[in-house]
């Protein structure tokens, strides 16, 4: 008999019942083969016990035997089994049952036995496919029945804390899982500037917020702000996270649910489960927050929030320094490009509050080459391609992390977009114009600004003269025009922007003033 190639469809078990045993022997060495388990029985009444008493997928059964024929082998296990599927072997067409009794008996199929297997091996194939849509349609519909018992629970008017915590619990029966964590927006005032972050956990999870925070990786945190940017469920190395999104299409949070011992993998016949209870999820916060039925006394609220927001603050930080640390020569970058950002917002006359938020995207405009290698940030030559195309990525990793709670909702797309270019030639989407967001485009001028007055492994530092005609070169193609034109005008002012640096502890270098 020729070799078959492995179905794939391994794990399940198959059991044979033929009063010969030479039959047995070799349909065992076929199936094996194929990657199934095996056992094989030449007493049709041991046979009935045997599967009485274990689980079997499939039986492969012959029709003529002693004490009892096939047919009614098949008659006494249907009275306690009415799932096994069943196929009938015949030594010749016209020995076969009519059809009506294999009707009757639920019998899925027959065929005539040979010193070939082909045939019968196929209708296994057959059966195995069958049998697992059947077991995937019922795992699914055993995960609505838990969803619809569940959702009764998280729509009950309880504090935000316990509803957090139950939405938690009835997920982990859907994918039997231990590890989860929801990050969730204060949305009852969804549009507000400083939305506020709200963080359960249980299993490894359950932990204060402080040791929370040192349990997220960058990779982690990036992930997070993909699945909240993109609104999609984003894959990790150990689970999945699932955006929570509203009934008006916004992310108001995620949930992560982790699985130890096979990964995202062990989660993912259980996925679409996942992301209609995500969905039920967010409409039962939603419901919750909009109708004001929270309990949640405001003062825990907030200390929970507050305690969240100088965690998550700390962590960035640290991933800062990180960067930082990574090259001695953009050592203090961050801080000055935030500082030059400022004294642009301020000569636009912006408001406080978007100085505020210049202020904090020039820190953390650069976060994301936190998962750019060493070699590549601190190479003395030209960039190949690949290199390039893999800083070209820090912009969007940035905003990925910084997307991961809602506190930074406002400093996200500046980030993103800080390498953009008015000629539509930046990176990473290639936005042009008044596609840029104008904190964005003064960021840009703030950035190349010091990168041009700063030495470089590759090359020395321009005095500020070369640096105010290389900003007027890219007036109109790189920079938008009026805001070289007010930062040219501040610069006027530049030595007394060096001691406000100096005095502020920046990493600043001598002045060329040439």
């Amino acid at each position: 008999m020729r070799k078959r190639r492995k179905t794939g469809m391994t794990g399940y078990k198959i059991i044979v019942v033929d009063d010969e045993i030479g039959i047995i022997e070799s349909l065992g060495v076929v199936l094996r083969r194929n990657g199934y388990q095996f056992a094989g029985e030449t007493d049709p009444l041991r046979a009935i016990e045997r599967i009485r008493e274990e689980h079997f997928d499939l039986l492969v059964l012959d029709y003529l035997m002693h004490p009892l024929h096939g047919d009614e082998v098949v008659e006494e296990i249907r009275k306690f089994n009415k799932e096994l599927y069943i196929l009938l072997l015949t030594g010749h067409r016209e020995l076969a049952p009519p059809l009506e009794t294999i009707r009757a008996l639920d019998i899925q199929g027959y065929c005539e036995k040979s010193d070939k297997f082909d045939q019968l091996i196929l209708l296994v194939e057959s059966g195995i496919k069958s049998i697992s849509m059947l077991q995937t349609i019922k795992k699914f519909q055993e995960g609505l029945n838990k969803i619809l018992q569940a959702v009764p629970k998280i729509y009950q008017l309880q504090p935000l804390g316990s509803i957090l915590e139950e939405i938690l619990t009835e997920i982990m029966p859907l994918v039997n899982s231990e590890h989860a964590f929801i990050l969730v927006d204060d949305i009852m005032d969804l549009r507000a500037e400083s939305n506020k972050s709200i963080f359960k956990g249980i299993g490894k999870y359950k932990t204060p917020i402080d040791d929370f925070m040192e349990m997220l990786d960058p990779e982690m945190i990036e992930q997070v702000g993909h699945a909240r940017m993109t609104k999609t469920v984003v894959r990790s190395q150990n689970g999945v996270i699932l955006p929570l999104n509203n009934d008006y299409l916004e992310t108001i949070g995620v949930i992560y649910v982790e699985s130890e011992e096979n990964g995202p993998s062990a989660l993912e016949e259980g996925l679409q489960l996942l992301e209609i209870y995500a969905s039920q999820s967010a409409s039962s916060l939603s419901n919750a927050f909009l109708h004001s039925l929270v309990n949640m006394k405001n003062d825990e609220l907030n200390k929970t929030y507050e305690q969240l927001k100088v965690r998550y603050m700390d962590t960035i930080e640290a991933l800062r320094l990180v960067v930082d640390a990574k090259d001695i020569y953009t050592r203090g970058h961050s801080d000055r490009v935030s500082y030059y950002a400022v004294e642009i917002g301020k000569a636009m006359e912006l408001p406080e509050e978007e100085l505020e938020t210049l202020r904090i995207s020039g820190i953390f405009h650069d976060v994301g080459k936190i998962g750019t290698a060493d070699d590549i940030l601190s190479k003395s030559d030209t960039l190949d391609r690949y290199e390039f195309e893999e800083i070209k990525k820090h912009p969007l990793k940035g905003a990925h992390i910084l997307s991961a709670v809602s506190m930074f909702k406002g400093v996200v797309p500046i980030v993103q977009c800080h390498h953009e270019r008015i000629d539509g030639k930046g990176y990473p989407q290639g936005l042009s114009g008044d596609q840029i967001p104008l904190l964005s485009k003064i960021i840009s001028v703030a950035d190349a600004f010091d990168a041009m007055t700063s030495d470089r492994q590759y090359r020395s530092r321009l005095d500020l003269e070369g640096a105010k005609r290389q900003l007027e070169l890219g007036r109109d193609t790189q920079f938008d025009g009026e805001i070289v034109s007010l930062f040219l005008n501040r610069l006027e002012e530049y030595p007394r922007m060096l001691d406000e640096m100096i005095q502020r502890g920046f990493a600043v270098e001598a002045p060329l003033l040439g």
